[in-house]
């Protein structure tokens, strides 16, 4: 199966040094993927020059847009006024059928804003929420929401257990993911109403709910996946880069010390290359912005190469397991089951 991914060449910190050599290197991987970069044509092919590149150039084209939005432009005015930018004509050759899915690395507001805008909203779900894979003890848990709605219903809470669900279900093979709701303790008396209320839902509904699960809980892998509004999953994926990036510093300067300590660092040189390893934030790059009559993942703005290439596999491999039509089926049959329960005689 051929999988077409339109590609944001400009969007990101540093643009298409990163999305080029990324996207060349990813096709190496992927001999039946397709790339569409869309950008400054000129540009974009001198960034393909090297004679390196030539082995997959054919599964290169180029889609030329004029204009680029900035890392810290308003999405309101993005969406006004930038109709001709690389990120929206790349979410454009989605909605179009050209590409199964856009990856960007640009601003995260004003791709959130022109995704919803272009592709709207699944049936069944009211807003569209950021998703992410974050590495666990056990594996991977996907979280949701990461900063896409500020204040949530318990019917959107439900509807994003639906999603991160769907998600883990046809991207790693989980027949049935374990779904908690991040709370502030584990019992059904804690939280506000919201998350009450949501509990509720999620209890009744057909997914393998767990039932609360606390911050901690989201690294141990106690559950496949991690439900909260968008103000709290960003402010707990914050906490945990910045606890990521504080580590990673004390072990540097601690192992940096001495004459001894650096003794000690080249002894230990194979258990903390592989401790990076599995830490590594950009194995884990790219959150998918679920709900959308579309595939679109976000990459960290300021990510490499290799970051981007891990975006780029997420979003083919959320194509390829059809993640879009599995979220709108559950959605519908669940619309149907409350329907049916409703219209039941008491």
């Amino acid at each position: 199966m051929t999988i077409t991914v339109a590609v944001d060449a400009m969007g990101g910190d540093v643009g298409l040094k990163v999305t080029v050599p990324a996207s060349v290197r990813f096709l190496q991987d992927h001999p039946a993927a397709r790339l569409i970069l869309v950008g400054d044509t000129a540009a974009i092919e001198a960034e393909l020059s090297d004679p390196h590149v030539q082995a997959v150039r054919d599964r290169i084209h180029i889609h030329h847009a004029s204009e680029v939005v900035g890392m810290d432009e308003s999405p309101q005015l993005v969406l006004k006024n930038k109709k001709d930018s690389s990120m929206r004509v790349a979410i454009n050759l989605v909605k179009a059928g050209e590409a199964q899915a856009a990856v960007s690395a640009g601003n995260t507001g004003a791709l959130m804003a022109t995704a919803r805008f272009v592709l709207k909203t699944l049936p069944g779900i009211d807003r569209p929420a950021i998703a992410k894979m974050l590495p666990s003890l056990r594996g991977t848990t996907c979280m949701l929401d990461l900063g896409a709605n500020v204040d949530c219903t318990p019917e959107q809470l439900l509807q994003f257990g639906i999603m991160g669900a769907e998600l883990v279900a046809s991207v790693t093979q989980k027949p049935n993911p374990s779904v908690g709701l991040l709370n502030i303790g584990s019992e059904d008396i804690k939280g506000n109403e919201t998350v009450k209320q949501a509990a509720e839902l999620l209890r009744e509904s057909e997914l393998n709910f767990y039932g609360n699960v606390e911050g901690n809980d989201v690294y141990k892998g106690t559950v496949d996946v991690v439900v909260c509004d968008g103000f709290t999953g960003n402010v707990a994926l914050k906490s945990a880069e910045g606890l990521a990036h504080m580590i990673a510093d004390i072990l540097r300067e601690e192992f940096t010390r001495t004459w001894w300590t650096r003794l000690c660092a080249l002894a230990a040189m194979p258990v903390l290359n592989h401790f990076r390893k599995r830490v590594d934030t950009r194995r884990y790059n790219g959150a998918s912005l679920l709900g959308l009559r579309g595939i679109v993942v976000k990459s960290h703005g300021g990510t490499d190469a290799l970051g981007f290439r891990y975006a780029l596999e997420q979003a083919c491999e959320e194509a390829r397991a059809n993640v879009i039509g599995h979220i709108a089926d559950r959605v519908a049959h669940q619309l149907n089951t409350i329907r049916q329960s409703e219209a039941a005689p008491d």
